[in-house]
């Protein structure tokens, strides 16, 4: 049995400017959210995908559509994962601290963050419960937060695929369990 994992393809909405207010970054993930995406290529390693589900953000639900041609499942389950500034709307940082700041109050449990790392664990494990429920080939297309979590549930299940810290846009990832060692 075979999961395929591919991260959505590269979105045309750049990086804000390098110093942003918290204002300013909720409004570029707003946009950033519905941006046109540039389709690539996508090697499906002539595997035969026998299901596609893909998160339910317009950026997954297009890579999805372009690169497989049966029924797609959309799930919300499958969107990347949803963070938000913790300081003052109007305090002006480089990006990278913002981002610095908002990973840190999600590895923390902050309360404004909206899902704890915990609750996203069981959360991608129970998706799999779902999206594994046979012995087909498996395709998902979701983004590259929760690929990461998704490759660390699949290896904990038994899979064994490539390492990746954050999944190229537009290319497969494929894992595999060989039924005949259970």
């Amino acid at each position: 049995m075979k999961v395929g994992l591919i991260r959505h393809f590269k979105v045309t909405r750049g990086y804000p400017n390098k110093i942003v207010s918290s204002q300013e970054l909720l409004r570029w993930m707003e946009e950033y959210d519905v941006s046109e995406v540039e389709a690539n290529e996508v090697d499906l390693a002539d595997v035969e995908w026998s299901k596609c589900y893909s998160s339910d953000l317009p950026r997954a639900q297009t890579t999805a559509k372009a690169i497989y041609s049966g029924d797609i499942k959309f799930l919300k389950e499958l969107r990347e994962i949803q963070l938000f500034p913790v300081l003052p709307t109007r305090a002006r940082l480089p990006l990278h601290m913002h981002l610095f700041f908002i990973r840190m109050a999600w590895l923390m449990n902050h309360k404004s963050q909206p899902i704890s790392r915990k609750d996203l664990t069981n959360s991608i494990s129970l998706t799999l419960d779902k999206v594994l429920d046979s012995n087909e080939n498996v395709l998902i297309v979701s983004h590259g937060g929760i690929m990461m979590f998704l490759r660390k549930e699949l290896i904990r299940r038994g899979y064994h695929g490539p390492n990746f810290k954050v999944a190229n846009n537009g290319e497969l990832y494929v894992f595999e369990k060989d039924c005949e060692r259970e």
